[in-house]
């Protein structure tokens, strides 16, 4: 029983540690470095879609990196820990990037509210990082691992933009 409860938690533990290095950083340090001194928007719309943004980001991220890959596929959305099933459930059913997408708003929100072009360039650069990141890596990847099960997902499922 206490070894089954340890092989349950490992993958969130991993997941929480991986999310404090990783995600943080690209979405957390790298933009607050990148804004400088710059305040908030006093425009306040720009405001509430920065805010709106980021939260949105956070919560699909969470939702994503702990109750589909550590709860679900139990593994991280670390490469070196990966999942050990396939995680087709939840917002994987729209889009097969959702992490990355949560990420890519969390920045997209800050660049609204800081009202930061420094921001909104690395967003792109984030962009490319990770497109180039998925197709050399990721997707063969995930082919060789799941072979026919992936291949099948992904033409049922978008990569980046979800479809209902």
């Amino acid at each position: 029983m206490i070894r089954q409860n340890q092989d349950q938690l490992k993958p969130i533990v991993n997941t929480l540690l991986f999310t404090i290095f990783v995600p943080a950083t690209v979405a957390g340090w790298i933009p607050l470095w990148l804004r400088g001194n710059s305040p908030a928007t006093d425009v306040p719309s720009l405001y509430w879609v920065g805010v709106l943004l980021i939260a949105l980001g956070i919560v699909i991220y969470v939702h994503t990196a702990f109750w589909g890959f550590a709860l679900r596929g139990q593994g991280t959305p670390a490469p070196i820990a990966p999942t050990k099933r396939l995680v087709v459930v939840g917002l994987h059913r729209y889009v097969r990037n959702p992490m990355y997408v949560g990420v890519g708003l969390i920045i997209l929100g800050q660049s609204i509210f800081f009202r930061s072009w420094q921001i909104a360039e690395y967003l792109v650069l984030f962009a490319v990082i990770v497109q180039l990141f998925v197709l050399v890596y990721e997707e063969p990847t995930l082919r060789r691992q799941f072979g026919d099960e992936y291949e099948q997902y992904q033409q049922r499922v978008p990569r980046w933009f979800p479809r209902f």
